[in-house]
């Protein structure tokens, strides 16, 4: 792979639609005159609308460029690359100001859509035409798929941006199912995989390790699917009550849990070597659902956009503002979206605020990529990884698509789980991405201002977000506005609000979980996981190939019981 990260944005291609060649809006990439045009411009052609022209056919490849390109359909499904990389577009498509403009009077749905139509090419995912719909509501598949994404959230607007005290902007995105922000991208990523499974008769074992919310939100994406058999490992002990009732309650055919007796890094070992074994990987059809897979990281970039434009002033001042986004990090990929987000033009300032799990903020000030001892439990219990594997991709990004390089890096990390970042490449991200670290003193002090100055409660992810913003306050003379994203309700981590010394707010849907019957398996201490899940997803995929996509799969339950 070359070594300079390149808009694959064409001559000729920028600015077409399909029917009639025509141009479609202002927008075009940054930097790139537009193609000779022989006739006059139409009066009305300037007329600003939602920019949806579609550039050259977009592939992917992976940041350890060992394995050919990709399209989207090959990369939503393959998890890690077969070289053991993540896979990146080859090309990241750059805004320019008029379609930020034009784009900053879009719903957070139609953000979605517009960036899906950017990165997924109109050959596999058709726009099409709906009935009173704008193109833009065309723009992925009819629009249907992503419109059906969202059905089931519970505000009109999918995310709420909350303005509170002391410039707090709160962007809340846990408004679905699980009452969490991995709803948004995970609830589009099961509607891409139903659309591509339905059209080819196949089935998919989907593996998902998850510290979380992780889990709750990739069941809910697929739970009761016939082309999809999904097998969640979570540590034992190490989620909240709520998270893990979330999974074990689900008594779905096609949903296998499994309680592991491990930390968040040392689950996610088993999935590598299961997806490690090439052989075994292609033959059982597996892929995650963990950040890993890129349509998770591309349906985020849209939170950066609506954030960004919810929270500026004015687009129309003579450079544009820079809106500030601190964002709650665990595995990096919420703050890998936003660094696409910002390649694409958006001028945004990133934070990273991790817990007591430092790794990225070392990472970021001083380009330390080492563990430093054993996962600790915090407060941000979600937030609990000392192996954000998504810095893979920011490294790639800000090497300039040097898989070479990354490469070497990772592997070094592999094997000595310490990486000392090259200089130019730790300038890089010091200058893309700012960075905090709170402790859970820090969670519970942000808690408690946020309630007493607004009556407002933060999880405790959202608190680490918080605590950065309150910190600076005094600090920081800047004007520039900040948004702080909110990953989850406080109502899934009640014993965080306890220690605050505040009244925890139940939702009726969690208070039920409490008494329904709940289904996992055990995984002991000093058992071979991966053997267990290996055994475990051939068996269901014998099955589906003996029975047939029209039936449901085994019910290889496990252990029953009430919680």
């Amino acid at each position: 792979m070359g070594k300079t990260l390149r808009c694959c944005w064409k001559e000729g291609w920028w600015g077409r639609m399909e029917e009639g060649k025509k141009y479609f809006g202002q927008g075009r990439p940054a930097g790139f005159a537009p193609p000779p045009q022989k006739k006059k411009k139409k009066k009305n052609q300037n007329k600003k609308k939602p920019w949806s022209a579609h550039p050259a056919p977009m592939e992917y490849i992976s940041t350890r460029g060992g394995t050919g390109a990709v399209d989207f359909e090959g990369a939503l499904f393959s998890g890690y690359a077969p070289d053991g990389g993540l896979f990146m577009p080859s090309c990241i498509p750059s805004l320019d100001r008029p379609t930020l403009q034009q784009w900053s009077h879009l719903s957070y749905p139609e953000l979605v859509k517009e960036i899906c139509f950017l990165f997924v090419k109109p050959e596999l995912i058709p726009r099409g035409t709906l009935s009173g719909e704008s193109q833009v509501a065309a723009a992925c598949r009819d629009a249907y798929l992503i419109d059906r994404a969202f059905s089931k959230f519970r505000h009109k607007d999918v995310v709420h941006l909350s303005r509170l005290k002391d410039g707090l902007n709160v962007l809340e995105l846990w408004h679905g199912v699980t009452y969490a922000f991995k709803d948004l991208s995970l609830s589009c990523t099961g509607q891409f995989l139903q659309y591509f499974l339905e059209k080819k008769q196949k089935h998919i074992n989907v593996l998902v390790g998850t510290s979380g919310d992780t889990g709750s939100s990739a069941i809910e994406s697929v739970r009761g699917q016939k082309n999809v058999d999904i097998f969640v490992l979570l540590p034992k002990g190490l989620c909240t009550q709520i998270q893990e009732l979330q999974m074990t309650t689900v008594i779905e055919d096609n949903v296998h849990v499994f309680v592991v007796q491990g930390n968040s890094d040392e689950i996610d070992e088993p999935i590598k070597e299961l997806f490690a074994d090439v052989d075994f990987a292609r033959r059982n059809n597996l892929m995650s659902l963990n950040s890993v897979n890129w349509s998770r990281i591309m349906v985020q970039i849209a939170h950066y956009f609506y954030a960004y434009f919810r929270c500026t002033p004015t687009l129309d001042s003579t450079t544009l503002p820079v809106v500030e986004i601190v964002v709650p990090t665990g595995g990096g990929g919420n703050v890998t979206a936003g660094c696409i987000a910002q390649k694409m033009g958006l001028p945004i300032q990133l934070v990273a605020a991790v817990n007591s799990n430092d790794i990225i903020h070392r990472t970021v000030k001083d380009g330390d990529f080492s563990l430093s001892g054993r996962v600790k439990a915090t407060l941000a219990s979600a937030m609990d990884i000392q192996e954000p594997y998504n810095v893979e991709r920011i490294l790639w990004l800000l090497s300039g698509s040097d898989s070479h390089l990354t490469k070497t890096l990772m592997e070094q990390f592999t094997v000595s789980k310490s990486l000392k970042l090259p200089e130019g490449l730790h300038r890089k991200v010091s200058e893309t991405l700012r960075s905090c670290s709170a402790s859970d003193e820090d969670i519970v002090q942000a808690m408690q201002r946020c309630w007493e100055e607004n009556h407002y409660l933060l999880c405790p992810h959202s608190a680490v977000a918080a605590h950065y913003h309150y910190s600076h306050l005094d600090s920081c003379a800047s004007s520039t506005p900040r948004c702080c994203l909110a990953p989850a309700s406080a109502a899934k981590f009640q014993d965080a609000v306890l220690r605050a010394g505040l009244v925890p707010e139940t939702p009726p849907e969690i208070t039920a979980l409490t008494a329904m019957e709940t289904r996992s398996t055990v995984l002991q201490r000093g058992e071979d996981w991966a053997r267990v899940i290996r055994d475990r997803v051939t068996a269901v995929e014998q099955w589906w190939g003996k029975r047939g996509a029209a039936l449901t799969s085994p019910g290889l339950q496990g252990v029953s019981g009430q919680a």
